[in-house]
């Protein structure tokens, strides 16, 4: 006859698997949400002056000029207080055509300027859709929440999807 297998070993074993198991849902929690924090910080540089613009320098910039990775142009103001500048600067991106006429928000303290309306808003939030398709894989992966990491995917895709088609 054997003896049995003490009972401290097997709850010891089963203390173990439940310390690996939090552990993993702890760090793979910590790599999502680290995610979406990056995207958000990243996209609200842009997004604040597109979604607070009451109280700053509104107006519309024609592109005159493009290198590397600028456009610049004149801007005319079209909000009271703002002042008309004869050479402002804006990122270039798939976005931005030399020719084009585009309504802009200066950034305070500067000559750059930044696309707003719908497209613009859009674009500000790209790197936050990134993130959540990003975010979608580690949720999925890392924590097993499928039904969640769809729900991430989608919207982070719904989001760069209709900003391509508003571009």
């Amino acid at each position: 006859m054997i003896p049995a297998m003490p009972a401290t070993a097997t709850s010891s074993r089963q203390a173990s698997v439940v310390a690996l198991r939090f552990g993993r849902l702890a760090a793979m929690g910590a790599v999502a949400v680290l995610i979406l924090i990056a995207g958000v910080w990243s996209s609200w540089g842009t997004a604040q002056h597109v979604m607070l613009s009451k109280g700053r320098e509104r107006g519309t910039m024609t592109v005159t000029a493009c290198s590397g990775d600028t456009c610049s142009g004149p801007y005319r103001p079209t909000s009271q207080g703002s002042k008309p500048r004869a050479n402002v600067v804006i990122k270039q991106s798939v976005a931005v055509k030399k020719g084009r006429t585009y309504t802009v928000t200066v950034k305070p303290g500067s000559n750059d300027v930044v696309r707003t309306g719908p497209a613009g808003l859009l674009y500000a939030w790209v790197p936050l859709g990134g993130a959540l398709l990003l975010a979608s894989v580690v949720v999925a992966g890392g924590l097993r929440m499928t039904r969640a990491a769809w729900a991430l995917g989608g919207a982070g895709l719904a989001l760069l999807t209709v900003t391509f088609l508003a571009l």
